[in-house]
């Protein structure tokens, strides 16, 4: 499956390697104490981090370990968690290793929590590479756009990037649902630190909210007021697409959105393939020079 994800150009990240809150605990893991216990663990990470090695873009390490910490308490060792991030580092030292918790941006509760624990995990140089934000929200919240700014501003001071995990938003009306999507997606594709959004969910048969948080429904993936709005904001109102004439000498400046980006020169009607160029925007000016003859 993931084999045929990537050859579709879509990426994965890894979901999660330990979860640490007790009713997620398997019954036979809660039956292990002390080395047995930290064999199994290590051993189960380097078998998972191996399996899915160069598949994956991500994983979340210890997932909600904010509202859970069997492993620690079972271990009697507050600082287990560094030992997990670096069993995965040394697995796979190339894989971006996450922390991941809710209530953290859709509402304040653990946001300063989070980030001390950020700033914890990252001064210990066990391969923290992001914090994960989840981002759900309440039964016809609306997003508050300058709350969840607010709290990434607060997460930002960890200084690694952040990363919105598992984004929904719960409206039985569909162009109200639309909105609050909006609303959450502006914040979050707006804020310096934020490098990725991933909706937890879309299809209304399998949505683990329901109908009323879904993007598309029925078996023909049918659009709903809030995927069209969705996909309305990523493939046009976000997206930079400009036309220049060029002349002999001509420079010009675009002011575009972060991202990938293809150029093209057509001369006569016709594409000059030859010069077609690929280039990645940041958050720094690149310069792009096309030499026409």
């Amino acid at each position: 499956m993931i084999h045929g994800l990537k050859s579709h150009g879509i990426k994965v990240r890894g979901h999660n390697l330990v979860w640490s809150v007790d009713s997620f605990v398997q019954s036979w893991v809660k039956a292990l104490h002390g080395d047995e216990l930290r064999k199994v663990v290590h051993d189960h990470i380097v078998e998972t981090v191996n399996t899915f090695k160069g598949l994956v873009e991500h994983w979340d390490v210890n997932n909600e370990n904010l509202h859970g910490q069997w492993y620690q308490h079972q271990l009697n060792d507050s600082s287990y968690n560094l030992e997990l991030f670096r069993n995965a580092h040394a697995a796979d030292p190339n894989v971006k290793l996450f922390l991941n918790d809710y209530n953290v941006v859709s509402d304040g509760a653990s946001t300063n929590a989070y980030l001390q624990q950020g700033k914890q995990v990252k001064a210990a140089n066990v391969s923290l590479y992001g914090m994960g934000v989840q981002c759900h929200f309440g039964d016809e919240a609306n997003p508050n756009v300058a709350g969840m700014k607010q709290h990434l501003d607060t997460l930002a001071q960890v200084g690694v990037p952040i990363s919105a995990t598992e984004l929904d938003v719960v409206a039985t009306d569909e162009n109200k649902r639309a909105d609050f999507y909006e609303h959450a997606l502006t914040a979050l594709y707006s804020h310096h630190a934020v490098e990725g959004i991933l909706m937890w969910g879309f299809w209304d048969k399998v949505h683990w909210r329901g109908a009323r948080a879904a993007l598309v429904v029925g078996d023909n993936l049918q659009l709903t007021a809030a995927g069209r709005r969705v996909l309305e904001l990523y493939e046009h109102r976000w997206m930079t697409d400009e036309t220049h004439n060029l002349a002999a000498g001509t420079q010009f400046t675009v002011r575009g959105f972060h991202g990938d980006y293809e150029v093209h020169v057509i001369y006569q009607g016709q594409e000059r393939t030859n010069l077609k160029q690929t280039f990645t925007l940041g958050n720094a000016a690149h310069t792009i020079n096309i030499n026409i003859s």
